[in-house]
């Protein structure tokens, strides 16, 4: 996935969820936030971050903000990329063979699954989660509690029995982590839920990005943890 108009800037502070205020040559400016999630220990006063800048009028905001260095690591924020990165990636993964048909925003039950794929032989749901926390070493998701997310799994475990092949992947937006776990002590419902969907026979899976200024890619697939070893 690509980005085009790339800019640099340091930040300075985010009134609200979707707006952010950042220095870009000196000059005070107004960005949208592409991350409605609190990512408090990323977005801290001072953080060097990239924006991609547009030219339209219909726009309270030219500048979106779209990754944060933390350190030398740059992590993605944008909300929308780790669905368009699974979708373009999807064939690369060795749990989806001989895909013949794929459609984004496949609505099962009561929710809006965010891939359907057809292969041969199976029909296959895939909800995506992107993970933008990481604390020593360790991927972790949610970095607040997320009801949506819980129903997505019970969602996933129902279609277990309507033939479905369903997988649930957490993409984390960054390089170098070690290993992915729920975040139990952020969702310890969402956390359990996740254990139990993984005991009935959810595929978990994560994978972590090559994240460029311009750009992030699929990386490689990182060792998912369902236990309560790590917690914050």
């Amino acid at each position: 996935m690509k980005y085009e108009n790339i800019v640099k800037g340091t930040f300075i502070e985010r009134p609200n969820r979707f707006v952010a205020y950042v220095d870009i040559d000196g000059k005070r400016e107004k960005c949208h936030v592409k991350n409605t999630g609190r990512c408090k220990e990323l977005l801290i006063e001072g953080a060097e971050v990239i924006l991609q800048r547009f030219d339209s009028p219909t726009r309270s905001t030219g500048l979106d903000l779209i990754s944060v260095y933390k350190g030398d690591v740059l992590i993605n924020i944008d909300s929308q990329a780790p669905n368009k990165v699974v979708a373009e990636s999807i064939r690369e993964m060795s749990y989806f063979k001989d895909i013949r048909a794929l459609k984004n925003e496949f609505t099962y039950g009561d929710s809006r699954i965010d891939i359907y794929a057809e292969s041969k032989t199976k029909k296959i749901l895939v909800e995506v989660k992107g993970v933008t926390l990481e604390i020593d070493g360790i991927g972790l998701f949610p970095d607040a509690p997320t009801e949506r997310g819980l129903k997505h799994i019970k969602e996933l475990e129902h279609s277990l029995s309507d033939g479905y092949d369903p997988h649930i992947i957490f993409l984390i937006q960054m390089e170098g982590v070690e290993y992915f776990t729920p975040n139990y002590s952020m969702h310890s419902e969402f956390a359990l839920e996740l254990e139990k969907a993984s005991e009935l026979g959810v595929n978990v899976i994560a994978w972590d990005c090559i994240v460029k200024e311009d750009s992030i890619t699929l990386g490689k697939e990182i060792e998912v943890r369902l236990d309560h070893s790590y917690s914050i």
